[in-house]
């Protein structure tokens, strides 16, 4: 079998970008200022301040507003709350972003639902986690938007197709198992441990790898002709570079599609919170005109 087409986050994410910029100017001639995205760092974990520049450096590039608050790894939880209150209050503020994870010391779910859901642009708030999956309009998570489009992009037909999450996490494998469901697949949702994992991932037309363990995912689990996709980052302890959930080299040989890491869902992540920004936006200018 030949090698798999690989599916580049960078450029389809170029693309959504692209678009998105080349709106902005009518809109902020038309409703006077631009959307605003502010992120919250707390703490200095090297992988969040590099999410946290490169999501500001997105938002730059579409035209957007983006305030970046940095807190100290000490900062309290009721800081943390009030920082958020504020911003919620804030008109002029149409998407709030607290980069995962916080310090042990803060409850990643207070804070979470802390967000108003009307600026939740990372999905995660339960009000916009029940209205998914009770098929309403919401703030769709952004990793697993992201995968959904690149699949569309690749042609990949979804329809009937039995696809396997790896992963059980709020923010990528339960939304993805669903997304995949709302696309009339058929979704085993499954999680490192499980028994006889390479027997379930075998069946798979779709895997989805989300569990951040460097090459869990070897040839041995993957069907010829499946479509990998994998969620994973993680550096790689020998080479210092960053490396998925999937052994990607041998598994590109087996696979008919599969998406990189670096390159691969994580640019496609951050355009679809541009898209998100955007959509809480619009709702706003809309309700206050």
């Amino acid at each position: 079998m030949a090698e798999a087409t690989i599916i580049s986050g960078k450029d389809l994410a170029r693309k959504i970008k692209e678009d998105i910029a080349a709106r902005v100017p009518a809109l902020v001639e038309k409703y006077g200022r631009a959307p605003h995205l502010a992120v919250i760092l707390v703490g200095e974990d090297p992988a969040s301040q590099s999410y946290v520049k490169s999501k500001g450096k997105d938002a730059e590039q579409v035209g957007f507003k983006s305030t970046t608050i940095r807190l100290p790894e000490e900062t309290s939880e009721e800081k943390l709350l009030d920082i958020i209150a504020g911003l919620n209050a804030d008109d002029d503020v149409d998407g709030i972003l607290v980069q995962l994870p916080v310090p042990a010391h803060i409850d990643e779910d207070r804070v979470i639902e802390a967000i108003s859901h009307e600026k939740d642009v990372d999905g995660f708030h339960p009000a916009n986690v029940a209205a998914l999956w009770q098929k309403r309009p919401c703030a769709y998570p952004c990793t697993p938007k992201g995968v959904i489009r690149m699949l569309d992009e690749a042609g990949v037909d979804i329809q009937g197709k039995r696809a396997v999450v790896i992963g059980r996490s709020n923010i990528v494998g339960l939304p993805m198992a669903k997304m995949l469901l709302d696309r009339n697949a058929t979704v085993t949702v499954a999680h490192s441990r499980t028994k006889n994992l390479p027997e379930v991932t075998r069946e798979a037309d779709i895997l989805v790898a989300a569990v951040g363990k460097l090459r869990m995912v070897t040839a041995d689990m993957v069907a010829p002709g499946a479509v990998v996709i994998d969620v994973g980052v993680n550096r790689d302890p020998e080479t210092g570079k960053l490396a998925g959930d999937v052994d990607y080299e041998p598994v590109s040989r087996i696979a008919s599609v599969i998406t990189p890491v670096p390159g691969g869902v994580g640019p496609m992540t951050r355009a679809c919170l541009m898209e998100n920004t955007l959509e809480c936006y619009l709702k706003a200018m809309e309700k206050h005109s």
